[in-house]
């Protein structure tokens, strides 16, 4: 161990006085020494900060909404700072609050929640959305992620996994309801239905044959039959009504 006496002249006295005045903290053991900590040190005594993550809650059903307000009133690091009934309400409150984590519905009026993310992400990159809805379908959760969502939890699990889900996202991680990562990973390598299947399936569900979707598309009977060949085989369904609810509880279309 390096000695800390005072170092001496080559002639073995100690150093002049007016060395010893220079550096007195060195050489001077009565007086006290302070060492500044490294950066990353003093960064970490300062702790984690203490300011509550700043929530902005959208459905259009104000129950739900209030329901994720009782939850939220008892967190110490949790506040709810506004509310929006559509997308489009979202995208101004947004711009208002600033908030830290979105909680966003999707089937809503006047303008979904996937069009609303899509919006307030091209505005801000940054931000920080959950998805909130009833709907485990694949292709509808995907179609969110996509658009920026950072998480996929649903309303019925609400009291069991809302909180860890707004602390994960707000720090930066996904978070993927189970049921919901299920859905991705049985489906991650099924066929895609074209926008034109879509819309022969959206108009199946609302109850047309296939001459009246021929002439809603303006295309033959053929064409029509076709299409429903590639959407049968592609849901691996059987016949037009199990492919309406197999789309619907999928997310591909909405009634």
């Amino acid at each position: 161990m390096p000695s800390l006496d005072p170092p001496r002249t080559r002639t073995g006295g100690r150093p002049p006085p007016n060395l010893r005045r220079a550096t007195p903290s060195i050489w001077d053991r009565s007086t006290p020494v302070e060492l500044a900590a490294p950066l990353e040190v003093r960064l970490n005594l300062q702790g984690p900060s203490t300011d509550p993550i700043r929530i902005l809650v959208v459905d259009d059903h104000p129950i739900l909404r209030e329901g994720v307000a009782s939850i939220l009133e008892n967190q110490t690091d949790m506040r709810l700072v506004g509310e929006a009934g559509d997308g489009a309400q979202a995208i101004a409150r947004f711009r208002e609050l600033r908030p830290d984590v979105t909680l966003m519905d999707i089937q809503m009026p006047t303008m979904n929640g996937v069009e609303a993310i899509v919006a307030i992400r091209g505005e801000f990159p940054d931000a920080r959305i959950l998805v909130l809805t009833t709907y485990s379908g694949d292709v509808q959760a995907v179609r969110a992620l996509k658009a920026g969502a950072r998480g996929y939890l649903l309303k019925s699990s609400l009291r069991t996994e809302m909180l860890q889900a707004i602390r994960d996202v707000h720090q930066g991680r996904r978070h993927l309801h189970p049921e919901v990562a299920e859905e991705i990973a049985l489906h991650v390598v099924d066929q895609t239905l074209s926008e034109r299947e879509i819309d022969v399936l959206k108009l199946i569900a609302e109850g047309q044959a296939n001459k009246e979707i021929a002439r809603s598309l303006r295309i033959s009977e053929e064409t029509v039959k076709g299409y429903l060949r590639n959407i049968f085989e592609k849901l691996e369904v059987g016949d037009r009504t199990h492919a309406v609810t197999v789309a619907t509880r999928r997310g591909v279309i909405d009634l």
